[in-house]
């Protein structure tokens, strides 16, 4: 279980990445935020391409971050925008989420800081698995 300290230091570090998202198809700023078993923390913010297909979640990009650095053991993700919204992530980041822990609590939220706490299986069931 997260405690509150911890996720207002995900909240906290998931928004502060958001003005940095390159989005000037969209216009729609999502910042990530990754818990890492050894208590340290990776952002990341969305990057759009004119080639739709190319553009790179939030999550994916703080979750390369940390994997650039040798980290994967995640402990936790938060995800928020800028809208009234408690944005949760899409199918392909909710695929990357599973692939480090089928556990994982995400926390979903909105401009307001309002969240819900999730489990990736919560949000991914019948997740494509090799095992």
């Amino acid at each position: 279980m997260l405690d509150k300290k911890i996720i207002e230091k995900l909240l906290n570090a998931a928004k502060l990445a958001m003005p940095n998202a390159y989005v000037p198809y969209s216009n729609f700023r999502v910042g990530a935020s990754v818990l890492y078993d050894d208590g340290s923390i990776e952002t990341g913010c969305n990057v759009e391409n004119a080639s739709f297909g190319a553009t790179i979640c939030a999550e994916r990009t703080a979750i390369s971050a940390g994997a650039a650095r040798g980290k994967t053991s995640i402990k936790a993700i938060c995800v928020t925008n800028m809208t009234d919204t408690m944005v949760t992530p899409c199918g392909i980041c909710r695929q990357v989420i599973w692939e480090f822990g089928q556990d994982l609590p995400v926390i979903c939220s909105n401009k307001d800081g309002n969240y819900k706490i999730l489990t990736i299986a919560e949000l991914l069931p019948h997740a494509f698995d090799l095992n």
